[in-house]
């Protein structure tokens, strides 16, 4: 059961990289990409590309900000650049809603040029998330003009 929620949190960060318009290079639990290679130590869950600019995908659990190692790898995954023209790599952090608050903290501890280049990601509940909102149309439920 846990690996099936990993992989839906994963697929809820693939779709914010595709509303920012990266495009996936790699990713973990795809079907038709690759998994992505260990960056230094630490293992990440998906790369984008938007044009040359690079990013990561990581998504934290609870355990993995009880942790006390979090700080080197966020700080490490969030001061990478891309070997030949040093672009900084823009490294997304996903989390649950109730963890969000702690994630920011740990975020805030971290270095100026680590906080620059992270962008943390709220994944909700999927079946929540895919909900027309009050005032919008579901997929069903247009009007049928006669």
């Amino acid at each position: 059961m846990k690996n099936n929620s990993n992989r839906e949190s994963i697929d809820q960060l693939i779709k914010h990289f595709w509303q920012n318009g990266y495009l996936t290079v790699s990713r973990k639990y795809g079907t038709y990409l690759p998994a992505p290679d260990p960056v230094g130590t630490y293992s990440i869950d998906a790369v984008g590309r938007y044009d040359r600019k690079y990013a990561l995908g990581i998504v934290l659990s609870t355990q993995d900000l009880d942790d006390s190692s979090i700080f080197s790898k966020l700080n490490y995954l969030a001061t990478r650049q891309t070997r030949f023209s040093n672009n900084k790599v823009m490294l997304f952090v996903g989390v649950d809603p109730l963890n969000l608050s702690k994630a920011r903290l740990t975020v805030e501890s971290l270095s100026e040029e680590a906080k620059k280049n992270i962008k943390l990601v709220v994944l909700s509940d999927s079946k929540a998330s895919e909900l027309p909102r009050k005032g919008q149309q579901g997929f069903n439920t247009g009007f049928l003009g006669r």
